[in-house]
């Protein structure tokens, strides 16, 4: 064969390979208002920039008739590119080809790009549309999936990981997205699930829908699976840019910096009357965060789950943090279960990549009531306490009001290694709110007064006077200095700056177990 016929052939075959299941079966996936899984890619990675690799590969299936079917790149893309001039590493199932089902010969594509950013210390992108795996192949497909697994496991906290939910992801395919470090979901059109509706129905005799069980409303805001829910395929490959602009390519870089035209020093005397007069009203946490962070821009995660605690990225003079706060407009700011899980997994992704962490305090304790109880608020508030304690990045707390008992320890208190502590003249940092201690500190007193009322009053007063202020946390060092709410900008940029350098580290050993 001549070579101008040669290259006539591979321009045929990368032809076939672009095309994917074919024109009739993208425009269905236009139709239910999806990309495709080569426009996903297009949009996701800067202009141009996308080299593919596999393309040619098939199957080796030839039972059931699949030795007649085949596809190159048997319904997956993988490859490199870039993303605002940085590389990535990204794989997009095309639900035209068998319906975007994990086979043997896909899942090595898989691994060989995942393989390949942890060696080149890039982020891995996947862009889930999955029927999940290839019945016709057994158990070569689910082998395909322990392999991907494998990878997950190891490199996370190396490499981050992100995983976008743009069409049906189910069964054994959920776990690869739940390992990783961020999932996305598009609303309406994704859902994850390990039983669907009918094995649900035939066990269990519930009727549910795929939505219901499994959509991105279910998994954002009721299960927690999902850290960001989109409107469409592009809010969602734009949210994975914006996600990714906040952290670096791996555990050994920085987080990339950005300039800043927000002045370092500049004072907000809102924030000198935001919190109420009255210990027991609301306000709204994300007020302060955006107000003290540069142009005011937060890039929050899991903003719909677990709601009493608000986590998320933003920057300070330029540099990444993330954000942790307590919110006390929801559930007056307490710590629960879901809050406890949601901002230890959120502290440790920052810990893994060399993002500072920044608390933002106001919190009463943790949730009363047996359901908590039952449900084991002790083992999963301690996922928080042994997260913020075991994180050697920057780690700054400011208190803005109630810092009381046992949660006050677990907020980035200064004891389990917090670098510097702030507090508002307004925080009240104490065992536990003034209401109930004089009940348990004066209680014979109260109980032999004559108008108890009037004396359990004057109590609470005088017990809010001596103890619910930071002076006293201040007098023993736990608060490194008190400051004017105006000036918390300045003072966060300052001590950031102090702390560029920090270096610290656990004692050695293979992990810890942390209180799953």
């Amino acid at each position: 064969m001549k070579l101008d016929q040669k290259i006539a052939e591979l321009k045929k075959r990368d032809q076939m390979a672009q095309e994917g299941g074919g024109a009739q079966r993208r425009e269905r996936q236009h139709k239910e208002g999806k990309m495709s899984a080569r426009e996903r890619v297009d949009f996701l990675l800067d202009e141009g920039t996308f080299e593919e690799t596999d393309k040619l590969v098939t199957h080796r299936c030839n039972d059931f008739g699949m030795a007649e079917q085949k596809y190159y790149g048997d319904g997956f893309i993988t490859g490199y590119g870039r993303v605002e001039g940085r590389l990535i590493f990204v794989f997009a199932q095309d639900f035209t080809v068998f319906g975007g089902s994990l086979s043997e010969s896909n899942a090595a594509k898989i691994v060989k790009i995942m393989d390949l950013a942890a060696k080149m210390g890039a982020p891995v992108i996947g862009l889930n549309d999955s029927g999940g795996a290839r019945i016709q192949e057994g158990v070569m497909s689910l082998a395909g999936y322990a392999d991907i697994f494998l990878r997950n496991t190891l490199y996370s906290g190396v490499v981050p990981q992100i995983s976008a939910i743009m069409g049906p992801c189910a069964g054994g395919a959920v776990y690869s997205p739940a390992i990783t470090d961020f999932i996305l979901m598009v609303d309406q059109t994704s859902y994850m699930f390990i039983t669907g509706p009918d094995v649900i129905k035939t066990v269990t005799h519930e009727e549910v829908t795929k939505d219901q069980l499994g959509g991105a409303h279910t998994h954002n805001e009721i299960s927690g699976v999902a850290h960001f829910m989109c409107r469409d395929d592009a809010e969602c490959l734009s949210m994975v840019r914006e996600l990714l602009s906040f952290i670096p390519s791996n555990n050994l870089d920085d987080p990339p910096r950005k300039a800043c035209t927000d002045p370092i020093d500049r004072l907000d005397e809102k924030l000198d009357t935001i919190i109420p007069d009255q210990s027991n009203m609301p306000y709204d946490m994300k007020d302060v965060i955006h107000t003290v962070v540069d142009d005011g821009y937060f890039f929050e995660i899991h903003e719909h789950y677990a709601k009493n605690i608000v986590v998320g990225f933003a920057r300070l003079n330029g540099k990444p943090v993330g954000i942790v706060a307590n919110q006390p407009a929801m559930l007056a700011g307490t710590l629960d279960i879901n809050a406890s899980v949601k901002a230890a997994r959120f502290v440790r992704f920052c810990d893994c990549f060399n993002i500072p962490l920044v608390t933002f305090e106001d919190v009463p304790g943790f949730l009363p009531g047996t359901q908590q109880e039952y449900g084991g608020i002790i083992r999963h508030g301690a996922k928080l306490l042994y997260a913020f304690a075991e994180a050697t990045v920057p780690k700054i707390t400011v208190i803005t009001r109630k810092a009381y008992g046992g949660a006050y320890c677990v907020m980035a208190s200064k004891h389990i290694r917090t670098d510097v502590n702030y507090a508002w003249p307004s925080a009240e940092i104490a065992v536990m709110g003034p209401e109930g201690a004089v009940d348990i500190v004066y209680k014979r007193e109260l109980d032999g007064a004559e108008n108890r009322s009037s004396a359990r009053q004057e109590k609470i007063e005088e017990f809010r006077e001596r103890f619910a202020n930071p002076y006293v946390a201040a007098d023993r060092g736990f608060v490194d200095a008190v400051i004017q709410p105006r000036e918390t900008r300045k003072k966060l940029i300052q001590a950031l700056e102090m702390l560029e350098n920090k270096r610290d580290k656990n004692p050695a050993k293979k992990h810890g177990n942390i209180p799953l």
